[in-house]
């Protein structure tokens, strides 16, 4: 990643926009004036018409991109909005010239909502309340998270959103960041991945994943746990060691574990996690609510007039970083 053109705007003409992102998303951008033109999502966006200079995309349609730069990239795109938070699904070369922006913050409500409903099923055992017969009528002991520990790996914009719910129910919250120091009242900083995971309740993983953050939870923070820790994995399931994660739920102290996100996606036909009595898979779907779309449709629209008057958009990938 260079970022060599990022103070560059898309010029005096015209701003066309092509969208990967489904006609409904289209429609949204256009309702923000924008030329917008409706792109398959399995049409190679770095073959985008030669008049566009904005692309709206995601990270399945990179599926199958070169490994190398094509002739002629980037053409006339100069920048270039992502329907993700992460960047871990596009190839190297896609930031070679254009200015690209994520979409951070746009999934933190709905993601931070996935986590505590995860939390409240676990703590009060909700898949096992119902009862079938008045011979099951019986009253019995449940968990809470009022003084409970949370633990954050990871404290960008779905960190926050998580650690203001989780104090909302009166938990308490310790959190690890990756540039130090916590800038929010009430959360306490953590050391380390092991230190959350010996002292928590609930850990959430909410960083991106990067060749440093590869299986940051690995064997010896599981198995060094407290006993009966809830996991949940809403950011990539590359940050887990997912055999060290069998083992320290069949053998060791991790009492549970929420994975919206696996490595690969989706597990082969017939995977252990599948059937797990110890784990709850998701298909990588906490990011999703009803106003989803648009919320990342009004803040794509705010980064492309951004852009093309100048101006800084939000959440722009720095160059050489890995997120």
């Amino acid at each position: 990643m260079n970022g060599s053109d990022s103070s560059a705007p898309a010029g005096a003409g015209p701003i066309v926009v092509a969208s990967q992102l489904g006609s409904a998303f289209a429609h949204i951008l256009g309702a923000a004036g924008l030329d917008v033109r409706v792109h398959d999502q399995h049409t190679p966006p770095w073959m985008v018409d030669p008049d566009v200079n904005v692309v709206v995309t995601q990270p399945k349609c990179w599926v199958g991109a070169p490994a190398e730069q094509p002739a002629g990239w980037p053409g006339a795109v100069r920048f270039i909005q992502l329907g993700s938070a992460g960047i871990d699904g596009y190839p190297a070369w896609m930031f070679n010239g254009p200015v690209v922006a994520t979409s951070r913050g746009v999934a933190a409500p709905p993601i931070s909502e996935y986590v505590l409903t995860a939390m409240l099923t676990v703590a009060k055992e909700f898949d096992r309340l119902a009862v079938t017969g008045p011979e099951q009528w019986k009253a019995r002991r449940l968990g809470g998270l009022y003084g409970a520990r949370l633990g954050l790996v990871g404290y960008g914009a779905i960190g926050e959103a998580v650690a203001t719910r989780a104090r909302a129910f009166g938990m308490k919250v310790s959190a690890l960041r990756r540039r130090g120091g916590v800038a929010m009242d009430g959360v306490e900083p953590a050391g380390s991945v092991a230190e959350l995971a010996a002292t928590c309740d609930h850990l959430v993983l909410a960083l991106p994943l990067t060749p440093e953050s590869r299986r940051i939870v690995n064997r010896a923070a599981l198995m060094g746990a407290k006993p009966g820790l809830h996991l949940i994995n809403i950011s990539r399931g590359g940050l887990v060691d997912q055999e060290a994660l069998l083992e320290a739920l069949d053998h060791g102290p991790v009492g549970f574990a929420t994975l919206d996100v696996t490595e690969p996606e989706p597990l082969p036909a017939g995977h252990i996690f599948y059937s797990h009595p110890k784990i709850r898979l998701t298909p990588h779907i906490s990011w999703a609510d009803s106003d989803t779309q648009v919320r990342l449709g009004e803040k794509a629209a705010a980064n492309i007039r951004a852009f093309a008057a100048g101006r800084q958009p939000q959440d722009v990938v720095v160059a050489g970083a890995a997120y």
